[in-house]
């Protein structure tokens, strides 16, 4: 960082470091421990939306890669594709997620990535997501309140990201813990 960055507040961009994603085994394994959230086998990756023919033969790899992966937009504009694998196999959810932020970075749509989720669930049927932002390299928890049209769970999410903090890369900027409602499997 130069002299005029640190003058006017200015600091380099973070660069996405996907292989961050293959510390969520162990922060599942973590979390189940801690707080009785097990994961789901749903994650998904949200990018802002393109059109054309690259974009379009992108998606069809990805889709004869990988079997059952969905596409969905949400309210916000935002493409979703989403993986599901069985909810014991985190390591190939991982594998999937790393695997289509890694075809769409190729294929020249980097800038496009927003973020990656794991979903996981609670036996009394919460649900939260531990959520990679691609352009901080860092994750954080969201936790939407069931039936709460669209309140989170602040103090779950605190709980969640104190005890995966040895495992995962936290964002430390509370105010980048930014709510992803309606994201697929969660």
């Amino acid at each position: 960082m130069g002299l005029f960055d640190s003058l006017f507040g200015r600091s380099r961009a973070v660069k996405p470091d996907l292989d961050q994603l293959f510390g969520l085994p162990s922060a599942a394994i973590t979390l189940d421990l801690a707080t009785g959230f097990r994961p789901t086998g749903a994650g998904s990756v949200c990018f802002a939306t393109v059109e054309g023919g690259t974009f379009d033969g992108v998606l069809r790899d990805l889709a004869e890669l990988l079997d059952g992966l969905r596409s969905s937009r949400d309210d916000y504009g935002y493409t979703w594709l989403l993986a599901e694998r069985p909810p014991e196999d985190t390591g190939a959810l991982v594998t999937d997620l790393h695997a289509i932020n890694s075809a769409l970075e190729d294929g020249g749509f980097g800038p496009q990535l927003l973020c990656s989720l794991a979903v996981f669930g609670h036996p009394d049927g919460r649900r939260l997501a531990l959520v990679y932002l691609y352009k901080r390299g860092t994750f954080y928890p969201f936790a939407p309140v069931p039936g709460g049209h669209e309140k989170r769970d602040s103090a779950l999410e605190l709980q969640v990201g104190a005890a995966v903090t040895d495992d995962l890369r936290l964002e430390s900027d509370l105010s980048r813990w930014f709510p992803v409602w309606g994201a697929p499997g969660l």
